[in-house]
């Protein structure tokens, strides 16, 4: 098994895991104020990444790949942390912005190069 396709179902484990983990934190810990917006925002991102990995936009990009299976793994730790032992709620927007905007950041920039540029996915 090459490199590139032994990412590709690591980057879908830890992609779930993070919404998993995002889902728990909706469910589980009072939502303040401050979590009401982020929430929403979040599960939009993850739509616009899952939407890039499905369609195989992303699905065999290794910088991609790498980056996401960084961030989401890390997301995944850090948010059960951020569940079990009751961090403040700014946490979460710092979580947000390396774990979840990064990611779909990249994913709206190689939509933009291969529908937009028409390139090739890889």
């Amino acid at each position: 098994m090459s490199a590139v396709s032994s990412l590709v179902p690591a980057r879908f484990l830890t992609l779930t895991a993070h919404l998993v983990i995002v889902i728990l934190v909706t469910v589980i810990v009072l939502i303040g104020p401050q979590l009401v917006v982020a929430l929403p925002v979040t599960m939009g991102l993850f739509a616009i990444e899952l939407a890039g990995f499905f369609s195989g936009v992303s699905m065999f990009n290794c910088t991609q790949g790498l980056l996401s299976l960084a961030v989401h793994c890390s997301a995944s730790i850090s948010l059960s942390f951020f569940v079990f032992q009751r961090w403040e709620c700014w946490t979460y927007w710092v979580i947000f912005a390396f774990c979840s905007v990064l990611p779909a950041f990249v994913e709206i920039l190689l939509f933009i190069a291969v529908f937009g540029l028409k390139k090739k996915p890889l």
